[in-house]
């Protein structure tokens, strides 16, 4: 919580639920990674906010960006940045997403598939193509193995098959999970890249790029590594990997350049138990998974929540869930969370690090709840 923010929210009392980010933490967030990693270039994810007042900030400080759908592209473009610096990530497209792609200038594409990789050399011919390769997702409190990317094997397959296509293999990407604080992680997956690297060489196939991918974490109840240790780790990897003749290598990071910028302000809606001996009360929030909330699904990722009564004593185990009628609608209900006495219907929370994954993941009008308001300051 930035004074900015809490400012903020005791002069404007803005109607609950909304999500605050305070764009001087981007802004230092991207420094401070580009000050970790100035040998690869920044391709912000997104994904993770497409706040036009993010987009537009992160334009000037010079980022490239990793889209997902043309209306990313679009909203990428809008905000002043030129199509040499847009990667279209994603390994699913529809052919006609690919060919808009093109038309608006972008040449850099990922596939994990042989009948991707024939869409882009239909839809966007003479293009740039980069193979995403499976990880374990190990150590990531949000893994993201087996939906994108294909094994080694196959990898090499697809990138000897593209040189004879009219597309330019150019490189191999993987993800090693969001919100990795597992710093190995890296190494384990680059070793793997250098190989493929040398064996396609070999092949007279002479990539140029490796997309590092995201995981960059943010913190939410515990401490994570800073942006320094990262760098160091894969910056050590790659030369060990890769010696002097090292490829271009680009990151997308996503909640790690806004996840802390960002707080939800909430409104307790109920405080319920569901009987008299029942341990813990159940605590219900104006937001839940279907407002925003998406990202405590099985309870991986972990917001910490602070009240205007913290400085009670006297706290207990809850329950906290959202306010529609769907059963999955629960938050926390097996992880421990503790919460004042004293609290009570119509206080306000602020749940922190909530800036990234919560305006995309707001639902329009499921039970009739408003998509999640957000202001940038």
């Amino acid at each position: 919580m930035t004074e900015k923010i809490a400012r903020f929210f005791e002069e404007q009392r803005p109607q609950t639920p909304c999500l605050v980010v305070d764009l001087d933490v981007v802004e230092r967030n991207y420094n401070d990674l580009s000050e970790a990693l100035p040998d690869a270039r920044i391709y912000y994810a997104v994904k993770a906010n497409p706040a036009p007042e993010i987009l537009s900030l992160l334009n000037r400080l010079g980022s490239a960006f990793d889209t997902a759908s043309v209306p990313e592209i679009e909203m990428v473009l809008a905000a002043g940045c030129t199509p040499d610096r847009i990667s279209y990530g994603n390994t699913i497209k529809k052919e006609a997403d690919i060919r808009r792609a093109f038309e608006l200038g972008v040449r850099l594409f990922a596939f994990d598939s042989e009948a991707e990789l024939e869409k882009i050399e239909r839809a966007a011919p003479g293009a740039r193509v980069f193979c995403r390769i499976l990880t374990s997702g190990e150590g990531a409190e949000w893994p993201l193995s087996r939906k994108f990317g294909c094994d080694l094997p196959m990898a090499r397959e697809l990138l000897l098959k593209a040189r004879d296509m009219n597309v330019e293999p150019w490189g191999v990407s993987f993800h090693v999970g969001s919100q990795q604080k597992d710093l190995t992680q890296w190494d384990i997956a680059i070793a793997q890249v250098a190989m493929l690297f040398r064996d396609l060489e070999a092949h007279g196939v002479d990539l140029g790029m490796i997309n590092l991918g995201g995981g960059f974490p943010t913190r939410y109840r515990s401490d994570v590594p800073a942006s320094a240790a990262y760098g160091e780790a894969i910056f050590h990897s790659l030369r060990q990997h890769f010696g002097n003749h090292l490829p271009e290598a680009i990151v997308e990071p996503g909640r790690g350049m806004v996840g802390n910028a960002g707080v939800i302000e909430s409104e307790v809606v109920l405080i319920s138990r569901k009987s008299a001996n029942e341990r813990k009360r159940w605590v219900y929030l104006d937001i839940g998974k279907f407002g925003g909330l998406a990202e405590t699904m099985d309870e991986a990722i972990q917001y910490p929540i602070e009240t205007p009564v913290d400085h009670d004593e006297e706290t207990e185990p809850v329950v906290l869930a959202g306010p529609t009628c769907d059963s999955a609608d629960v938050l926390y209900e097996k992880t421990e969370y503790h919460l004042p006495l004293s609290l009570k219907v119509g206080d306000r929370v602020r749940i922190r690090a909530t800036g990234a994954y919560t305006t995309t993941y707001s639902a329009v009008c499921f039970n009739g709840f408003s998509p999640l308001q957000s202001y940038c300051i």
